[in-house]
């Protein structure tokens, strides 16, 4: 019950440490979070998946430390490694490259940092102090250096202190919302949320549960019906200026409403806080040149036990053939990774999202646009499939 208290792991800043195998990145994993998350060894390459802990780090906020695996490893192992580094790259909002003073510093880093700054992931570079206090040629002038031992508090704080400048200069701090220009205070907001078969029996999904802190949050006045007591609350209750839904009822609740009402849903408004609403409107046009020549993938960030009436897997489907009008060949997945052979589909049709990061999902965005396949996003096929795909706001 715990994790009902804390922060999603998509809203927390992700920092990753990053460098050579043995460089010291689970001993400052291990110092800055007080808890021995990470094995330390002095055998190189001890950890081969990345290793998360969460905390708050104030005046920042809730963060999520990564330690990740080691580079330059020669082993059976590197390549497995290398692949773990660049799938975490994916997810960083801010990366500490820890670098040792007692050697030369490896071509290795330089082809990191180059990296780092093609991907703009912004870095800092911590170098660990044990006496010598010296710095290894080849730093790279343009971003903060700090030098400190892992083993001493005045050490932590220093990195601490350089992790939160770092932080709050790059934009990282930028105020997004999940209702960003679409309520102001005041504003009457109705949310429609079935309780089907799909509903967790007790309580609420996070695109929910962030949605309603959120307009808390802008001091609208927010009120909850299920679908069969819309048009109950639509006779008795004043109307509401914003009505957010479960995508799959869109078409629903847009006949029970007047059009002067604004519609939406937790899907869009997901898919428009985590990722770019050009790139998600781009891939729904392709919708009306559906074919049965190639498959359609469907994606999930988060795996779940699949039951009857399942939305992936068998209410898109059943949108997608009725909006190509004959029966398409669909591939579900889901996880983390997206597959290597994306450019083998016509078209990938993305969950919202609440799972993952905003680097994440924009990197599956970019992915997808590298690869010349459009991209588009649960809620979006829903309205195409209704007709309203250009009354919804967003």
């Amino acid at each position: 019950m715990a994790n009902l208290w804390e922060t999603p792991s998509g809203e927390r800043i992700h920092i990753g440490f990053l460098g050579l195998t043995n460089a010291g990145k689970s001993t400052w994993m291990n110092a800055l979070t007080g808890k021995e998350m990470s094995l330390v060894s002095a055998v190189a390459g001890t950890t081969t998946d990345p290793v998360e802990k969460t905390m708050e780090l104030l005046p920042l906020g809730p963060v999520l430390f990564m330690d990740m695996p080691g580079f330059g490893d020669d082993s059976e192992l590197g390549g497995v490694r290398e692949e773990n580094i660049q799938k975490a790259l994916a997810q960083l909002h801010l990366a500490v490259v820890v670098v040792g003073n007692d050697r030369p510093l490896s071509p290795l880093y330089q082809a990191y940092f180059a990296l780092l700054r093609e991907k703009k992931i912004p870095f800092l570079i911590l170098v660990n102090d044990f006496g010598s206090s010296k710095f290894p040629t080849g730093l790279p002038s343009d971003t903060e250096i700090v030098l400190a031992n892992p083993f001493h508090a005045a050490g932590c704080e220093k990195v601490k202190e350089a992790i939160i400048r770092k932080a709050t200069t790059e934009e990282l701090q930028e105020e997004r919302s999940l209702t960003a220009g679409l309520v102001n205070p005041g504003d009457r907001v109705l949310l429609v949320i079935p309780q089907d078969a799909q509903a967790p029996k007790g309580r609420l999904i996070l695109p929910q549960v962030q949605t309603i802190r959120d307009l808390l949050d802008k001091n609208a006045l927010v009120a909850m019906v299920k679908l069969e007591q819309l048009p109950q609350y639509l006779q008795e209750m004043p109307l509401p200026d914003l009505v957010i839904v479960d995508s799959q009822v869109f078409s629903q609740v847009d006949a029970l409403l007047s059009r002067e009402v604004r519609l939406t849903s937790f899907s869009i408004l997901m898919a428009r806080y985590k990722g770019d609403m050009g790139i998600w409107l781009a891939g729904a046009k392709a919708l009306a040149q559906l074919t049965p020549a190639k498959p359609v993938l469907i994606w999930e960030a988060c795996t779940h036990h699949v039951q009857k009436g399942d939305i992936a897997r068998e209410k898109l489907p059943h949108v997608l053939a009725k909006i190509a009008g004959q029966p398409l060949d669909i591939h579900c997945h889901s996880g983390k990774d997206f597959p290597e052979n994306i450019q083998d589909y016509q078209l990938i049709v993305h969950c919202g999202g609440c799972m993952l990061n905003q680097p994440q999902v924009m990197a599956r965005l970019h992915m997808a646009e590298e690869a010349g396949i459009p991209i588009t996003n649960f809620g979006m096929v829903f309205a195409y499939a209704g007709g309203i795909l250009d009354r919804v706001c967003y």
